[in-house]
């Protein structure tokens, strides 16, 4: 039970006069002490009266101060209570409105499942008279098929295989003549759409490839630079000719150099490198060295640049850096006298050409186009076809089965898989055969002194080879901590055999066997 406010008031009055009572005693006991000390009855008398009368008055304002206290006290009681009292009110008007509310609903609730059990009813009720009929109409079905079998003289099932016979019989003639008939006409159809979508295609790839020669010319500032080309007593001619590979023909011919070489990336790279040493004006042996370097370094890095310029212009990406290289390699690849980089982008473009018309996969048929012989640029490094190694870089990378198939496919080294790999070997057979796409002359001329290389590269001790003076002259450089003087004779004499006995070749043949010692210090 909780005690009102204002009998803790009243308890707290008494506590105070009781507080005063023992002040006023407390005063009245030492005025009484300083009356005797003073033994003067008279001031005494009026200590005491004075203290009396200041007692009266505490205790009077004790009672004063501890009535309002508790009257203060009451009304803020009185205020708590009442805000108590409503909020329970309204808590109680709350449920008493949710708990009306869920009645309703509840209500609403046995009404809906008394409608549900009376549509149950109904339809139970509809459920037994659709099975009486379907009874009654199978009984009369069987009736009627007794009077039939019996009016005809043969049971249902045998009049079912009696109508399916003759109705087998019509539709497999039927079918017959009209499958010759849409064969007749698709293969009619398709003839007409395969040659114009052929000549679309070719109608829309301009393809203009410039036939490669096997020399390259180098403009010079005026005459006097050949001779310093030439150097003293030919040091710097033979020094260029022994990094390069390429024959440098001076002639009479006007501020021009002429480089002659049957490798397209070692005559490019003698024409950047002879360039520069122009253009540098300092040339000396070690200077053509470090040139030569770079020009190689810059022919492989435009190799980089013309496969993605050419992937760009196909729209293809996400190639493998690795992949990109070699396709690149393409851009000094002949074969039959057909730039192989150019070649792929022409196959690429055809076959994209007719897949589009024909609604293929138009991107994945260029991307396997430009990719079917990516090998060829891995064939001087690597053992094996074309083919085999294409295929085997691709799957290395992750490229589609699309691609695999058609690096496979276009020379039947496996089925077609795919109808977009139909289309890149027909692109390849269209840019080869197409006229003036190859020249068998200089492609023969080009293998043979390939050959004339590797003849000479197989023997122990020797570190490079280069064809030069048009098949003319081979000049083998060995190295000269494996092979001395005296064996430099029976090189020459070795590859010289070998030449006569495994090629063909109008003339002769020149050996050159080159063996170079150097010394090489820094002053630091």
């Amino acid at each position: 039970m909780i005690t009102p406010p204002y009998v803790l008031a009243a308890a707290v009055g008494l506590v105070l006069g009781a507080l005063i009572g023992f002040i006023v005693a407390r005063n009245r006991e030492r005025a009484r002490q300083e009356l005797e000390k003073n033994k003067g009855l008279d001031e005494a008398s009026r200590i005491l009266k004075r203290a009396e009368s200041e007692a009266e008055n505490a205790r009077k304002a004790g009672e004063l101060a501890g009535r309002e206290e508790g009257f203060r006290l009451r009304e803020a009681w009185e205020k708590e209570e009442n805000r108590r009292r409503e909020e329970v009110e309204r808590s109680e008007r709350r449920a008493e409105e949710r708990s009306d509310a869920l009645d309703r609903q509840f209500d609403r609730l046995n009404t809906r499942e008394e409608e549900l059990d009376g549509r149950a009813e109904e339809l139970g009720t509809a459920r037994q008279e659709s099975e009486r009929a379907a009874e009654d109409v199978a009984k009369r079905g069987a009736e009627a098929r007794q009077r039939l079998e019996q009016l005809a003289g043969m049971t249902a099932d045998e009049a079912k295989r009696e109508m399916m016979d003759a109705l087998r019989d019509t539709a497999q003639a039927e079918a017959a003549n009209s499958l010759r008939e849409i064969k007749d006409q698709a293969q009619r159809e398709a003839e007409r759409e395969g040659k114009k979508i052929v000549a679309l295609a070719i109608q829309r790839m301009a393809a203009d490839l410039t036939a490669e020669t096997t020399v390259s010319v180098v403009q010079l500032p005026s005459d006097e630079m050949k001779g310093r080309i030439i150097g003293r007593e030919g040091r710097n001619i033979r020094a260029f000719e022994q990094a390069t590979g390429v024959d440098v023909i001076i002639d009479d011919t006007p501020e021009a150099v002429v480089l002659s070489a049957f490798d397209p990336v070692r005559r490019e790279t003698a024409r950047i490198a002879l360039e520069r040493l122009v253009e540098d004006g300092r040339i000396h042996p070690g200077r053509i060295e470090e040139i030569v370097e770079k020009a190689a370094e810059e022919v492989d890095r435009s190799m980089v640049v013309a496969a993605e310029e050419v992937l760009y212009e196909l729209g293809l990406h996400n190639v493998h850096a690795e992949i990109v290289k070699t396709l690149g390699r393409l851009r000094f690849r002949t074969s039959y006298g057909q730039n192989q980089l150019q070649h792929a982008r022409e196959v690429a473009l055809l076959a994209g050409s007719m897949a589009a018309e024909m609604g293929l996969d138009v991107q994945g048929t260029k991307r396997a186009a430009i990719l079917h012989d990516v090998g060829k640029g891995m064939t001087h490094e690597h053992e094996g076809t074309h083919v085999e190694l294409g295929y085997r870089l691709c799957k290395k990378h992750n490229e589609t089965e699309l691609v695999l198939n058609a690096i496979r496919a276009h020379h039947d080294e496996e089925p077609h898989f795919f109808a977009e790999t139909f289309l890149v070997t027909a692109a390849d057979a269209i840019s080869g055969s197409r006229p003036g796409a190859r020249r068998e002359m200089i492609e023969g001329y080009v293998k043979r002194l390939e050959k004339l290389e590797e003849l000479a590269m197989e023997h122990p001790g020797v570190a490079r080879c280069f064809a030069i003076q048009a098949g003319r002259e081979l000049r083998v450089m060995v190295e000269p901590e494996k092979v001395g003087d005296g064996e430099m004779a029976q090189i020459s004499e070795a590859v010289a055999r070998r030449i006569e006995s495994e090629l063909q070749y109008p003339g002769q043949i020149k050996v050159v066997v080159v063996r170079e010692t150097r010394a090489i210090d820094f002053a630091r």
